[in-house]
């Protein structure tokens, strides 16, 4: 396992972050121990989780991962450690949490609390804001006309980001959080964090986890330069696309089981025709040099310039195994040329 700077923290992280979203809807505990146990076992030291999941997100599953992963925690003790643990506050918009209400000062003191409890641990490596309070073009929404930035009161929302750095800060001081983080960011989000925290002495961000992949690099190259020159650290999350770029959902496939059988928030938006030819075409190379769609797109995450730490989300040991072992591989210039190819023909295909 190789391992990189979670960016201006101190700490390294494996190149590989362990995923827990489908612990309590898809995944049983005792699936999560077996996760937890083999993915240590390969030098992956990385977990990432939030308030909001299981995932689809609903009242009932509302923390049920948190609590998943606090009773291995507690069974575990001494291992504590040896994990970079890093978790989220949900941004606004579920009436269940907070009662939809934007991420405050006050909301993060709760909700760092109440993740502490559930994680049956005294402290938080990495606290993530999950999404911002203004609406960002994430989720399929990074299409012409779908935001109107204009519409956005500027100074509101600094003051907004004022408050949550204060209430952050409140809680590293008191030495529940080690490190801060952002979800579902943009450039100019990043750079109003970093220059609150700047000019009032408060947490500097450390990393940002992004939807990226071979079917989602919007943040390449603008948001990875940022990252890389900020020393922040760059944490993709789906870089399989929501299992697309596995190749099951080929032809309107649909495994019984599978994250695209459930209900989504968002809808099943990355289920395009474009999506659909763009896969096949990595699927078929993925054969032509005898790894598994999945490895191609998991290595090729590895290999992009300004990556950290690619995060993975199995329902099965199968899957796991498999995702693991494709960090372990290298692709040639010309397989690269080779995707570049189909890339560039669908550059951005959902």
């Amino acid at each position: 396992m190789q391992y990189s700077p979670l960016g201006s923290s101190g700490v390294d992280v494996s190149r590989v972050c362990l995923g827990s979203m489908t612990w309590g809807k898809q995944n049983t505990q005792q699936e999560a121990d077996e996760q937890i146990a083999y993915a240590l076992a390969q030098g992956v030291n990385f977990i990432d989780t939030a308030e909001m999941y299981a995932v689809p997100p609903s009242p009932d599953t509302y923390g049920k991962t948190e609590q998943i992963i606090g009773n291995w925690l507690n069974r575990n003790q001494q291992k504590r450690g040896d994990i970079v643990l890093a978790t989220k506050i949900a941004g606004n918009g579920l009436s269940w949490v907070r009662d939809g209400g934007d991420i405050t000062r006050s909301a993060v003191i709760e909700a760092v609390d109440n993740s502490l409890k559930r994680l049956q641990t005294d402290y938080i490596d990495l606290y993530q804001l999950h999404w911002p309070n203004r609406s960002t073009p994430h989720f399929g929404r990074q299409w012409p006309g779908k935001l109107t930035f204009s519409d956005v009161n500027t100074e509101q929302q600094q003051a907004g980001m004022l408050d949550i750095l204060e209430g952050l800060n409140e809680c590293v001081k008191a030495g529940k959080i080690k490190f801060c983080g952002l979800s579902d960011d943009t450039p100019w989000g990043v750079s109003q964090f970093l220059n609150l925290a700047k000019a009032h002495n408060l947490p500097r961000i450390v990393s940002i986890q992004n939807e990226f992949s071979l079917a989602h690099a919007k943040d390449w190259p603008y948001l990875i330069e940022q990252c890389i020159h900020e020393d922040i650290a760059y944490l993709p999350w789906s870089p399989l696309a929501a299992g697309l770029l596995t190749g099951k959902y080929l032809n309107g496939a649909r495994p019984a089981g599978s994250r695209w059988t459930f209900i989504q928030r968002n809808g099943i938006f990355r289920d395009t025709p474009n999506a659909q030819k763009a896969t096949q075409r990595y699927v078929d190379l993925s054969h032509e040099i005898g790894i598994t769609p999945a490895q191609l797109a998991l290595a090729w995450c590895n290999q992009v310039d300004g990556v950290t730490s690619s995060i993975i989300g199995a329902t099965n040991m199968a899957q796991l195994k498999e995702d693991i072992d494709a960090f372990n591989l290298t692709l040639s210039n010309d397989t690269l040329a080779e995707i570049g190819a189909i890339f560039k023909d669908y550059p951005q295909p959902y």
